[in-house]
Protein backbone atom coordinates (compact mmCIF):
# COMPACT_ATOMS: atom_id res chain seq x y z
CA UNK A 1 0.00 0.00 0.00
CA UNK A 2 0.95 3.79 -0.15
CA UNK A 3 -0.08 7.28 -0.71
CA UNK A 4 0.82 10.54 -1.62
CA UNK A 5 3.22 11.77 -4.74
CA UNK A 6 5.51 8.58 -4.15
CA UNK A 7 2.95 6.60 -5.67
CA UNK A 8 1.89 8.55 -8.69
CA UNK A 9 2.48 6.02 -11.62
CA UNK A 10 1.98 3.14 -8.96
CA UNK A 11 0.78 0.52 -10.18
CA UNK A 12 0.31 0.69 -14.20
CA UNK A 13 3.56 2.24 -15.04
CA UNK A 14 5.57 -0.75 -12.47
CA UNK A 15 3.11 -3.18 -14.34
CA UNK A 16 3.53 -1.73 -18.43
CA UNK A 17 7.56 -1.19 -18.02
CA UNK A 18 7.76 -4.51 -16.30
CA UNK A 19 5.44 -6.08 -19.47
CA UNK A 20 8.12 -4.60 -21.74
CA UNK A 21 10.83 -5.63 -20.36
CA UNK A 22 10.09 -9.17 -20.13
CA UNK A 23 8.76 -8.94 -24.10
CA UNK A 24 11.92 -7.02 -25.46
CA UNK A 25 14.57 -8.69 -23.03
CA UNK A 26 15.49 -11.90 -21.95
CA UNK A 27 15.42 -10.63 -18.45
CA UNK A 28 12.89 -12.41 -15.52
CA UNK A 29 11.65 -9.33 -13.71
CA UNK A 30 8.96 -11.00 -11.11
CA UNK A 31 6.64 -9.11 -10.09
CA UNK A 32 7.46 -5.18 -9.43
CA UNK A 33 7.74 -4.47 -5.68
CA UNK A 34 6.98 -1.10 -3.82
CA UNK A 35 8.73 -0.63 -0.65
CA UNK A 36 11.16 1.41 1.39
CA UNK A 37 14.22 2.01 1.61
CA UNK A 38 14.37 0.64 4.41
CA UNK A 39 12.89 -2.26 3.95
CA UNK A 40 15.05 -5.78 4.73
CA UNK A 41 14.03 -6.86 0.68
CA UNK A 42 15.76 -3.94 -0.98
CA UNK A 43 18.82 -5.82 -1.63
CA UNK A 44 17.12 -8.49 -3.39
CA UNK A 45 16.63 -6.16 -6.31
CA UNK A 46 19.81 -4.93 -8.43
CA UNK A 47 17.40 -1.63 -10.19
CA UNK A 48 14.83 0.76 -8.23
CA UNK A 49 13.14 3.61 -9.73
CA UNK A 50 11.93 6.63 -7.03
CA UNK A 51 9.28 9.76 -8.84
CA UNK A 52 8.82 13.06 -7.18
CA UNK A 53 12.35 12.97 -5.66
CA UNK A 54 12.31 16.75 -5.84
CA UNK A 55 10.40 16.36 -3.01
CA UNK A 56 11.84 13.52 -0.44
CA UNK A 57 13.60 14.44 2.85
CA UNK A 58 15.24 10.87 3.40
CA UNK A 59 16.11 10.26 7.08
CA UNK A 60 19.81 9.35 7.95
CA UNK A 61 18.76 5.61 7.96
CA UNK A 62 17.16 5.73 5.09
CA UNK A 63 20.53 8.17 3.26
CA UNK A 64 22.90 4.93 4.91
CA UNK A 65 20.82 2.21 3.16
CA UNK A 66 20.83 3.87 -0.09
CA UNK A 67 24.09 4.32 -0.10
CA UNK A 68 24.75 0.61 0.90
CA UNK A 69 22.75 -0.24 -2.02
CA UNK A 70 24.50 1.25 -4.52
CA UNK A 71 28.10 0.99 -3.48
CA UNK A 72 26.73 -2.95 -3.50
CA UNK A 73 25.75 -2.70 -6.97
CA UNK A 74 21.84 -1.53 -6.93
CA UNK A 75 21.18 1.03 -9.76
CA UNK A 76 18.79 4.08 -9.15
CA UNK A 77 16.46 6.17 -11.28
CA UNK A 78 14.87 9.12 -10.32
CA UNK A 79 12.18 10.32 -12.77
CA UNK A 80 9.05 13.27 -12.81
CA UNK A 81 10.65 16.09 -10.96
CA UNK A 82 10.48 19.75 -12.11
CA UNK A 83 11.16 23.62 -12.04
CA UNK A 84 12.69 26.08 -14.33
CA UNK A 85 13.68 27.86 -10.55
CA UNK A 86 15.83 24.78 -9.79
CA UNK A 87 13.61 24.47 -6.60
CA UNK A 88 13.18 20.89 -6.85
CA UNK A 89 16.59 19.88 -8.51
CA UNK A 90 18.26 21.45 -5.48
CA UNK A 91 16.34 18.97 -3.18
CA UNK A 92 17.41 15.85 -5.22
CA UNK A 93 21.26 17.20 -5.63
CA UNK A 94 21.46 18.35 -2.09
CA UNK A 95 19.81 14.69 -1.28
CA UNK A 96 22.75 13.12 -3.22
CA UNK A 97 25.04 14.71 -2.23
CA UNK A 98 24.64 13.24 1.59
CA UNK A 99 24.26 9.37 -0.42
CA UNK A 100 27.59 9.86 -2.31
CA UNK A 101 29.37 12.73 -1.08
CA UNK A 102 31.78 14.30 -3.84
CA UNK A 103 30.37 12.91 -6.43
CA UNK A 104 29.27 15.10 -9.28
CA UNK A 105 25.64 14.47 -10.84
CA UNK A 106 27.04 15.03 -14.30
CA UNK A 107 24.57 15.32 -18.29
CA UNK A 108 25.09 11.66 -19.73
CA UNK A 109 27.16 11.78 -22.64
CA UNK A 110 25.61 10.52 -26.02
CA UNK A 111 28.91 7.95 -26.50
CA UNK A 112 28.32 6.91 -22.91
CA UNK A 113 27.80 2.80 -23.09
CA UNK A 114 23.76 3.23 -20.86
CA UNK A 115 23.04 5.32 -24.02
CA UNK A 116 23.77 2.05 -26.75
CA UNK A 117 23.73 -0.81 -24.56
CA UNK A 118 20.97 -1.72 -26.51
CA UNK A 119 18.99 0.48 -28.10
CA UNK A 120 20.64 3.39 -29.71
CA UNK A 121 19.44 6.92 -27.91
CA UNK A 122 20.43 9.48 -30.11
CA UNK A 123 20.56 13.61 -30.08
CA UNK A 124 16.74 13.97 -31.28
CA UNK A 125 15.55 11.63 -28.18
CA UNK A 126 16.84 13.69 -25.66
CA UNK A 127 13.64 15.69 -25.52
CA UNK A 128 10.48 16.18 -23.26
CA UNK A 129 8.88 13.23 -22.61
CA UNK A 130 5.07 14.31 -21.77
CA UNK A 131 3.05 13.45 -18.50
CA UNK A 132 -0.79 13.06 -18.97
CA UNK A 133 -0.78 16.42 -17.80
CA UNK A 134 1.19 18.04 -20.83
CA UNK A 135 -1.52 16.98 -23.43
CA UNK A 136 -4.15 18.70 -24.63
CA UNK A 137 -6.95 17.09 -26.81
CA UNK A 138 -8.51 18.97 -29.41
CA UNK A 139 -12.33 18.55 -30.28
CA UNK A 140 -11.14 16.74 -33.81
CA UNK A 141 -9.07 14.25 -31.52
CA UNK A 142 -5.52 15.84 -32.04
CA UNK A 143 -3.46 15.76 -29.00
CA UNK A 144 -0.70 18.79 -28.79
CA UNK A 145 1.94 18.73 -25.90
CA UNK A 146 2.46 21.37 -24.02
CA UNK A 147 5.87 21.70 -22.01
CA UNK A 148 6.22 23.77 -19.15
CA UNK A 149 7.23 27.42 -19.73
CA UNK A 150 10.91 27.54 -18.65
CA UNK A 151 12.15 24.04 -18.44
CA UNK A 152 14.56 22.46 -20.26
CA UNK A 153 14.61 18.40 -20.17
CA UNK A 154 18.07 16.78 -18.79
CA UNK A 155 19.22 13.37 -18.65
CA UNK A 156 21.95 13.23 -16.05
CA UNK A 157 23.49 10.44 -13.56
CA UNK A 158 25.92 9.82 -10.98
CA UNK A 159 29.12 7.43 -10.39
CA UNK A 160 29.92 5.16 -7.46
CA UNK A 161 33.76 6.68 -7.64
CA UNK A 162 34.92 3.31 -9.63
CA UNK A 163 33.33 4.72 -12.70
CA UNK A 164 30.44 3.02 -12.56
CA UNK A 165 27.14 4.62 -13.07
CA UNK A 166 24.91 4.15 -10.47
CA UNK A 167 22.09 6.88 -10.58
CA UNK A 168 19.90 7.97 -13.80
CA UNK A 169 17.96 11.00 -12.93
CA UNK A 170 15.92 12.01 -15.79
CA UNK A 171 14.89 16.01 -15.12
CA UNK A 172 12.03 18.19 -16.39
CA UNK A 173 10.45 14.71 -17.91
CA UNK A 174 8.31 12.20 -17.19
CA UNK A 175 9.19 8.62 -18.50
CA UNK A 176 6.79 7.31 -15.70
CA UNK A 177 3.66 8.32 -17.42
CA UNK A 178 4.60 7.34 -20.57
CA UNK A 179 4.69 3.68 -19.45
CA UNK A 180 1.72 4.27 -17.38
CA UNK A 181 -0.24 5.08 -20.26
CA UNK A 182 1.12 3.00 -22.84
CA UNK A 183 -2.46 1.55 -23.37
CA UNK A 184 -4.37 4.78 -23.54
CA UNK A 185 -4.67 5.83 -27.43
CA UNK A 186 -4.44 9.69 -27.03
CA UNK A 187 -0.98 9.13 -25.18
CA UNK A 188 2.11 9.42 -28.30
CA UNK A 189 2.94 6.58 -28.94
CA UNK A 190 6.70 7.50 -30.10
CA UNK A 191 6.84 8.95 -26.47
CA UNK A 192 5.93 5.72 -24.78
CA UNK A 193 8.37 4.19 -27.12
CA UNK A 194 11.49 6.35 -26.31
CA UNK A 195 10.63 6.46 -22.50
CA UNK A 196 10.68 2.16 -23.10
CA UNK A 197 14.04 2.74 -24.77
CA UNK A 198 15.11 4.64 -21.77
CA UNK A 199 14.09 2.32 -19.29
CA UNK A 200 15.57 -0.78 -21.04
CA UNK A 201 18.67 0.69 -21.48
CA UNK A 202 19.16 1.48 -17.48
CA UNK A 203 17.93 -2.01 -16.61
CA UNK A 204 20.54 -3.90 -19.61
CA UNK A 205 23.15 -1.53 -17.82
CA UNK A 206 22.52 -2.13 -14.25
CA UNK A 207 22.32 -5.91 -14.66
CA UNK A 208 25.69 -5.79 -17.30
CA UNK A 209 27.95 -3.26 -15.70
Amino acid sequence: MGEGWWVVDWPAADNHFTAGVQRLTRIDTGDPRHFRLTDQHLFDYPWIYCTQTGFWDLSDLEIARLREFLLRGGYLVTDDFWGPDRTQWNVFSSTMGRVLPGQPIADIALSDPVMHVLYDIEEKDLTFIPGSRHLRRGYDGSVTVVQPAGTQPAWRAMEDGKGHMVVAANYNTDVGDAWEFADVPYYPEKMTALAYRYGINYVVYAMTH
